[in-house]
């Protein structure tokens, strides 16, 4: 996380500061910042659909996601048309469930 808050150009302590995160009352553990959940889900669309690519993308955060929490983004097709796939993905914690959500569609011909 410290990478990405030098790279998103986020100096919010709560992404690298445990202290910080307590003093906010949010818990003992860092907080990752927000485009690195979306980039999960965005790997997983990538993923799943090889050669395809993102053409709209709507994200909902639903809560936080902690320093080593394990995450599972699972893309679920919608509906399928000519050239287009319209999913939702889910960004699930392993210990608590449901933290970020979103709606797609994927372009999958040139």
């Amino acid at each position: 996380m410290k990478e990405w808050a030098v790279f998103l150009e986020d100096p919010n302590p709560i992404h690298i500061d445990v202290a910080a995160v307590r003093a906010k009352g949010l818990g003992d553990r860092v907080i990752n910042q927000g485009p690195i959940n979306v980039a999960y889900m965005m790997n997983a669309l990538l993923r799943a659909f090889p050669g395809s690519r993102i053409k709209s993308m709507s994200t909902r955060f639903l809560d936080n996601v902690y320093g080593e929490e394990k995450v599972i983004a699972t893309p679920r097709i919608d509906a399928v048309a000519a050239g287009h796939i319209t999913c939702s993905i889910s960004l699930e914690s392993a210990e608590r469930g449901l933290v970020c959500s979103a709606d797609a569609v994927m372009i999958t011909s040139p």
